[in-house]
């Protein structure tokens, strides 16, 4: 869907014959009428909308093409990427694309799309890609290895230069998916889904400030921010058993809100709220609220949970 317009991409999975993988369908759902149509020679495995572009990758191959009439504009080759592992963000001040630039190593190709050529890459890690984000202003990119023990970020205007690296768990596990907190700057957190379950959350905001304050001594000066980063629990809060173990899941953080409130002695305290939905692969909807003091205390509450499967037809029955 392109935001929450009336605009989808529709690829089929080849049960059918009109639901062909290798053709791309761009659907009103207002009319309900087809509008265009693309066909391929191989099959689609990814599909990127903006207000300007819209983006198709297919296993060896990425296409550009103007989103209003459909003119292609780039067209490149990329590794083999049977999965579709690729990140967009859709700002047109700061549009890219971001795909595995190896298949034996964690190194990421970061194109931008509104000016058609590669902007940098970047070699995040030893492993190869799992999971890729780049925040909405693409400002930010964040990476998981098929280790999955170290997430990193980097910031796209300084490629080279490691932002921060946060360690998810010692023993390896698959990072399913990543996501940012909405926002116009430095994002206030990064959230995870992984094999184990877990939802895990790690707060930049909070680095930011310690790494401000680590510069003010000479122990924190020396250490490299990388290493200090890694190995710092404090900015990481994780909510055990949220999902089957081993069940794919898919994880967004739809808001952060900083509430501020005042005390009897007149002093403030804020809290940042956030609003994290997370889509299981079996069927399941969920709705997490996770709530963060100045004391960086933790609490979660599971607003509402449903099955997908059979929530849908009872409504549509309903209506």
């Amino acid at each position: 869907m392109l935001f929450n317009s009336s605009l989808l991409a529709i690829v089929g999975a080849g049960e059918q014959p009109s639901l062909s993988p290798r053709r791309l369908c761009l659907f009103n759902t207002v009319t309900g009428a087809a509008l265009r149509e693309l066909n391929f020679l191989t099959s689609i495995v990814a599909v990127r909308m903006s207000r300007k572009r819209l983006v198709v990758i297919l296993q060896d191959k990425a296409y550009i093409y103007d989103l209003n009439s459909l003119a292609i504009l780039d067209t490149f080759d990329i590794v083999p990427n049977i999965k579709g592992l690729c990140a967009f963000s859709p700002s047109l001040d700061g549009c890219y694309l971001a795909l595995p630039a190896s298949t034996t190593k964690g190194s990421v190709l970061v194109y931008n799309v509104m000016e058609l050529h590669s902007h940098c890459e970047i070699d995040a890690h030893r492993s190869p890609l799992a999971a890729i984000v780049l925040s909405s202003n693409g400002m930010y990119i964040a990476t998981a290895s098929e280790q999955g023990t170290i997430i990193r970020v980097h910031m796209v205007s300084q490629a080279t230069k490691q932002s921060y690296s946060f360690r998810r768990g010692m023993s390896p596990s698959t990072i399913y998916t990543l996501s940012f907190g909405p926002s116009m700057h430095l994002p206030d957190i990064l959230v995870a889904t992984s094999s184990s379950g877990s939802v895990h959350v790690f707060r930049l905001g909070f680095i930011l400030n310690q790494r401000s304050l680590r510069s003010s001594n000479l122990l924190g000066s020396l250490i490299p921010d990388s290493i200090n980063d890694a190995f710092e629990a404090d900015h990481h809060h994780v909510l055990h058993n949220a999902v089957p173990a081993g069940v794919k899941s898919y994880v967004v953080i739809r808001s952060v809100d900083k509430v501020v409130s005042t005390s009897i002695t007149q002093s403030q305290a804020s809290t940042s709220r956030a609003c994290i939905s997370i889509i299981t692969y079996n069927g399941y909807f969920q709705e997490y609220s996770l709530s963060i003091n100045d004391t960086n205390e933790a609490s979660w509450g599971l607003e509402r949970e449903f099955n997908l499967l059979t929530a849908i037809p009872d409504k549509l029955t309903d209506a």
